[in-house]
């Protein structure tokens, strides 16, 4: 990463524990101003724990935090935005007053957060939805609501976490192109996921999280590289990779494989040893999946990478 970016926030040596759980052990990442930042990794990796430590939610046990040139973010709330991935809406407040009321929070006037509200509510198409309570919204829409009253106040640095949760693809493509849009507007986006996908498509730059550890971190080109993966599309069985030449890892999700090369792998004599085993719908080199990243760079430390839903929710 280029010494010359700026960086919004950053963290060192971090960590907490709850209990016995080591939540988040010597943790350190930096995201740098105006970019789309991923923390990723599965559920109970320590990615809500490390971002509510940056927003002043939680205390460290150990470690330093800076954001925005602070080391207490709660000096600074009025230039931050947090989407939890905790949701809950005051259900008996309208939708237009309960955005309104976020900006007021966060030091807007009455008549600035209105139009600023119904600014957004437009752009998520919820603008019908103003006087509606909030209890009669579905779980995508009242995600929008949520999304809404996290931007209202135009904060600098906005942590989203797993704010694609509850959203169908046409409100998921709505919701990138508001993180997209925010990025050209200067500001930095966190976005704290455990679905890689979300993260390929949209990041600049991530840190792959396990067991409250980083594991890597970097751009996405500079985690991904190019051209040492064979991605195929196929007819049959998985069991028929099993030994292939100049192959390691297999990760087969049933009718597509990843196929992880080694130095001197020669794709051609792979794919004619293929066709001899199944149908090949597809055979293409390809930058290696984000997934594939993180189960290579965990098994390379002599560690398991956790499964979703494992160990405390952090």
């Amino acid at each position: 990463m280029a010494n010359a970016i700026a960086t919004a926030a950053s963290v060192q040596g971090l960590s907490r524990s709850f209990g016995d759980v080591q939540a988040v052990e010597e943790l350190s990442l930096a995201v740098p101003q105006g970019t789309i930042f991923g923390i990723i990794g599965p559920n109970g990796a320590g990615k809500t724990t490390t971002i509510r430590i940056l927003m002043g939610i939680l205390a460290a046990d150990a470690g330093t935090i800076n954001v925005l040139g602070e080391n207490d973010p709660r000096r600074i709330k009025s230039r931050l935005g947090y989407l939890p991935e905790e949701k809950g809406l005051y259900k008996k407040m309208q939708v237009g007053e309960l955005v309104a009321w976020f900006g007021e929070l966060k030091g807007m006037s009455r008549r600035d957060a209105t139009d600023a509200a119904r600014k957004l509510l437009a752009e998520f198409d919820l603008e019908s939805r103003w006087r509606d309570k909030c209890d009669s919204l579905s779980k995508g829409m009242g995600q929008k609501v949520q999304i809404a009253a996290t931007l209202v106040h135009d904060p600098e640095l906005v942590v989203l976490d797993e704010p694609f949760s509850g959203l169908d693809p046409i409100n998921v493509e709505m919701v990138r192109d508001a993180m997209l849009a925010l990025k050209a507007r200067g500001r930095t986006v966190i976005l704290c996921t455990h679905i890689m996908e979300q993260a390929e498509q949209i990041c600049d730059a991530l840190a792959l999280i396990n067991r409250g550890r980083v594991v890597l971190d970097g751009t996405l080109a500079e985690l991904t590289g190019s051209g040492d993966t064979l991605t195929v599309e196929y007819d049959g069985s998985g069991a028929d990779f099993g030994g292939l030449p100049g192959v390691g890892r297999v990760n087969d999700a049933g009718n597509v494989a990843e196929l992880s090369l080694s130095a001197d792998a020669d794709p051609q004599a792979i794919l004619q040893e293929l066709l001899k085993r199944v149908t090949v719908r597809r055979f293409d080199t390809t930058t290696t999946s984000l997934h594939e990243v993180f189960v290579r760079a965990v098994r390379d430390q002599g560690d398991e990478p956790m499964v979703d839903g494992e160990g405390e929710a952090a």
